[in-house]
C-alpha cells in the first residue's frame, strides 16, 4: 500500500537568512498542533508582526471586520490601526500604497478581498511591483506580500470565483504560491515576507477552514515543490484545493490496485520543475489538474517543459490535463460544481490514463 510522504526541504538559498519569517522559524522542533488553514494564516501574521515592526497590513475591512473570510479577526485589537489598516474600496490606492511603502523599507502585507480585483491594481502589480527592481539596477526592492482569496465552491458568481495564477505566472518580476495545506499557508508566507521582492500568494477560499497538522514556526522554501504520496502506475501534479481532492481520488484508485505518485508544485513561479520532471518520469504517465480553465491554463506550461525534457522519452502515454470549464463561473451550485474538475472527474481521468483506455 503506498503511503503519504512529506521529504524534508532545505531552505532556499536565495531567500534571506535574518527576515522574520525565518526568524519566527526557530519554534521548539516537534510544537506541532492542528489548525486550519484561516487559523495557520492569522497566526502567521500575528507573529511576523511581532518579530518585526516594519510589518503591516492593510485591506477593506481587515480591521474591525476581520477580514471577507475572518483571516484577520483580532489583530486590529492587538497591533492597532497604524499596522492593521482599513483601507479605502480602491484596489489601486492598496496595491499602490503597498509598493511605495515597501520602497520605503516596510514589509507590508496587502490583502484583496478576492484574487479576481487585481484586475483593478494590474499597473501597480505588473508593470510597477515587478519591475522596479530590474528598472533601477539592483538599488531598490519590492518586499510586498498580496494575499488574496481565489478559486470557486462559494456560490460567489463569476467575478468573485476566478483562478488568475497563470496571468501572474507568465510576469517576470513576481513570485506567486498557492498553498495547498494549514501548515503550507503558514510556511509559505513565511517565505513570502522575507523574499525581497513582490509576492502573490493565492489562497483557494475552500480551504480556509480545513485542518490540518502544522509544525510551529513552519517554514517552506519558495520553489520547492511536496510530493503528497508516491505509487508506480501515474503521476498528478495538482495545485491549491485540487491537491486534496488528487490525494482523495488516489486512496479511491489505491483501493483498485492503481497507485498514484501525487505532487504539489506549492509555488507556480518559480516553479520545481525538477521534482515535477523526476516523478513523471519514473511513472511514465502525467495527469496535470488545475480549476482554472483549460485554455491557456498554467498546467499547459508544466506539459511543455516535460516534453521539452529529457522525461518526454520515458512517456508510455500522451501528457493529460483535466481542468476547469472554458466559461464564466456560474453562480447555480450544480454549475459551478460541474465547471471545476471533483474527486470523481480526477479518478476517471486517472484510470483511463493508467489502464491505457
Amino acid at each position: 500500500m503506498t503511503t503519504p510522504t512529506s521529504p524534508t526541504v532545505s531552505p532556499d538559498v536565495d531567500n534571506p537568512t535574518d527576515g522574520p519569517g525565518v526568524a519566527a522559524a526557530g519554534a521548539t522542533p516537534g510544537d506541532t498542533r492542528e489548525l486550519t488553514y484561516a487559523e495557520a494564516v492569522r497566526e502567521t501574521l500575528t507573529d511576523l508582526m511581532a518579530d518585526d515592526e516594519r510589518v503591516f497590513l492593510m485591506g477593506e475591512d481587515i480591521g474591525v471586520y476581520g477580514g471577507a473570510f475572518g483571516v484577520t479577526t483580532g489583530l486590529l485589537e492587538r497591533f492597532g490601526r497604524e499596522r492593521v489598516r482599513d483601507t479605502p474600496i480602491s484596489e489601486i490606492a492598496i496595491v499602490g500604497a503597498g509598493v511605495g511603502a515597501a520602497l520605503c523599507g516596510m514589509l507590508p502585507i496587502v490583502e484583496l478581498q478576492f484574487s479576481d480585483f487585481v484586475t483593478c491594481a494590474m499597473d501597480q502589480i505588473v508593470n510597477q511591483a515587478a519591475k522596479i527592481h530590474f528598472m533601477l539596477g539592483g538599488a531598490a526592492q519590492v518586499p510586498l506580500v498580496i494575499r488574496a482569496p481565489a478559486g470557486s465552491g462559494t456560490g460567489a458568481a463569476a467575478q468573485h470565483s476566478q483562478s488568475l495564477e497563470a496571468w501572474f505566472a507568465h510576469v517576470p518580476g513576481i513570485k506567486v504560491v498557492m498553498p495547498a495545506t494549514p501548515a503550507d499557508a503558514m510556511g509559505l508566507l513565511r517565505a513570502a515576507v522575507d523574499d525581497p521582492n513582490p509576492v502573490l500568494v493565492l489562497e483557494h477560499k475552500l480551504l480556509y477552514k480545513q485542518k490540518g497538522e502544522v509544525p510551529a514556526g513552519h517554514y517552506v522554501p519558495l520553489g520547492k515543490a511536496e510530493v503528497r504520496r508516491r505509487g508506480s502506475d501515474l503521476t498528478i501534479v495538482a495545485t491549491a484545493v485540487m491537491v486534496g481532492k488528487a490525494m482523495a481520488a488516489a486512496e479511491e484508485l489505491a483501493a483498485e490496485g492503481i497507485e498514484v505518485t501525487v505532487v504539489d508544485p506549492r509555488t507556480i513561479s518559480p516553479l520545481d520543475e525538477a521534482t515535477i520532471l523526476t516523478e513523471v518520469a519514473a511513472t511514465g504517465k502525467a495527469l496535470l489538474v488545475q480549476e482554472a480553465p483549460r485554455n491557456a491554463g498554467f498546467v499547459a506550461e508544466i506539459a511543455a517543459r516535460i516534453v521539452e525534457s529529457d522525461a518526454f522519452h520515458t512517456l508510455k502515454a500522451p501528457v493529460v490535463r483535466l481542468a476547469g470549464l472554458d466559461t464564466p463561473m456560474a453562480y447555480a451550485p450544480e454549475l459551478e460544481k460541474a465547471s471545476v474538475p471533483q474527486i470523481p472527474d480526477i479518478v476517471v481521468a486517472a484510470r483511463r490514463l493508467a489502464k491505457g483506455a
